[in-house]
């Protein structure tokens, strides 16, 4: 290998030098140029536990199970409700164990609960938010669909 600054032949191993912000490999006479450079760590293997089992991340959904979501309005449903039962967002705040502020962004619509949180609401106010999606019959939807192609009507034209 040759110096990267003046270009003699470097017999034994080459210095790693810092040199103007630039990391160089020099000989033994050019690394007083610059800061020599440590050796970079090399990577550790990783310790494996052969006596412990694996876990496995469960899927999102499966394709037997109804997948969970929340509905389209569910804000105002959120406000009107707090509303007729009369309580204030820090009541509720304190029922479902929620700051204030929290309740204030998911009735403006500025935040959506996920579903545990959403639970909550549906448990302190007696409301429905959460609703089942099943898989959609894909034949039912082809003939309920315009005549007009779409998208996926494309796809197997080409297919084909």
């Amino acid at each position: 290998m040759r110096c990267e600054i003046c270009g003699k032949v470097v017999v034994d191993k080459p210095v790693r030098t810092k040199i103007d912000g630039s990391i160089m490999e020099v000989c033994q006479d050019c690394s007083k140029f610059g800061t020599i450079q440590k050796e970079p760590p090399k990577p550790k293997k990783p310790i494996t536990n052969t006596n412990r089992p694996i876990r496995r991340q469960r899927p999102m959904y499966s394709a037997d199970e109804p997948s969970e979501e929340l509905i389209e309005n569910y804000n105002s449903i959120i406000r009107q409700a707090r509303e007729s039962k009369g309580f204030s967002r820090e009541e509720l705040g304190e029922k479902i164990y929620e700051k204030v502020s929290v309740i204030n962004r998911i009735e403006s619509g500025k935040m959506v609960p996920d579903l545990k949180l959403a639970k909550k609401f549906e448990k302190a106010l007696k409301i429905e938010l959460i609703e089942k999606i099943n898989d959609i019959d894909l034949e039912n939807f082809k003939s309920n669909s315009s005549k007009v192609p779409t998208l996926g009507d494309i796809v197997k034209i080409k297919k084909k």
